[in-house]
């Protein structure tokens, strides 16, 4: 099962590497001192990327615990 546990953590780091990516766009979208609505519609297009990656983030951990359990 250690083939479990690798590509559990894959794709954990490819979740958090999306994570890090819309911080950075929201992020980005603060500094560029938008108004309050072109905020919050900037950060509306970073939700479904935000909510894609804690998915993917939160299977790569449940297949790395199975693959622990399992081995």
């Amino acid at each position: 099962m250690e083939w479990l546990i690798w590509s559990g953590a894959l794709v954990s780091l490819i979740g958090l590497a999306g994570l890090i990516l819309s911080i950075i766009k929201v992020a980005k979208a603060r500094k560029a001192g938008l108004t309050d609505d072109d905020l919050r519609a900037a950060v509306q297009k970073v939700v479904p990327l935000n909510m894609g990656s804690l998915f993917l983030s939160v299977i790569g951990l449940m297949m790395v615990i199975l693959g622990i359990f399992l081995a």
